[in-house]
């Protein structure tokens, strides 16, 4: 298995579920600075149960979750936000009844101030949301929600982005918009980890991908190593 260097974030050696059974068992992963990282894998697999823990919304029953070299396993996610992760999951991902405006604002509860500057800034990297700022969430599309989550994700300037599934149910070519503008979250300098289903899509546009099966690292390379494998179809199955 090929490594990569330790990171912006860590998570090692992680166990977590939802009972006395393990979905995730001594998963590990690292994701760099300006780094986009995607975590696939079989459904089931445990991607999204390792998302959550790294969050705070599971308490690990074992392993360790580094931010910029500090360990800060099993704090809460409101503790998590403050100290620089963003989380966007895949539903209830936006406020429908309030304005494109108003959500970005929603997101930025812990600035201090320079707000509307930091609105500005993610309309730079979404410019659609800035055609539709006075529109309500619940009217927008399923790529202009997504995008809209992940920019309320970005309001109080993350060291680290976590997206869960962003592209779900969306039509190629949205989904294909949606990477692009993943891509400029990178660009911007936060690190983004993704879990996504579409395997090709995510490796066309990661630098770093983990294969999880069985809850359990089963390979992890460059992206583009494994785009290019022959056996990917046949570590998915797990065979």
């Amino acid at each position: 298995m090929t490594t990569q260097s330790n990171g912006v974030l860590r998570a090692e050696g992680i166990t977590a579920g939802y009972g006395p059974v393990p979905i995730v068992r001594e998963a590990s992963i690292s994701a760099e600075a300006g780094q986009i990282v995607a975590i696939l894998g079989p459904n089931g697999a445990g991607k999204s149960t390792l998302l959550k823990t790294i969050f705070g919304y599971l308490k690990p029953q074992a392993g360790h979750v580094f931010l910029q070299g500090a360990e800060v396993t099993g704090l809460a996610p409101e503790a998590l936000v403050s100290r620089g992760i963003g989380y966007v999951p895949q539903v209830g991902n936006v406020f429908p009844t309030l304005t494109v405006r108003e959500n970005l604002e929603m997101g930025a509860y812990l600035r201090r101030g320079g707000v509307q500057e930091r609105v500005e800034a993610i309309l730079s990297i979404f410019p659609d949301l800035g055609k539709a700022l006075e529109r309500r969430a619940g009217t927008l599309s399923g790529g202009q929600r997504s995008m809209l989550a992940m920019g309320r994700g970005l309001m109080l300037d993350p060291t680290v982005l976590l997206l869960d599934e962003p592209t779900a149910g969306l039509a190629p070519e949205y989904t294909r918009e949606v990477w692009r503008q993943i891509q400029r979250v990178a660009e911007s300098g936060t690190a983004v980890v993704v879990v996504e289903q579409n395997a090709t899509a995510a490796l066309q546009a990661a630098d770093w991908a983990y294969i999880l099966v069985a809850g359990r690292n089963r390979h992890d390379d460059r992206a583009g190593t494994l785009l290019d494998n022959p056996d990917l179809g046949r570590m998915f199955l797990g065979g």
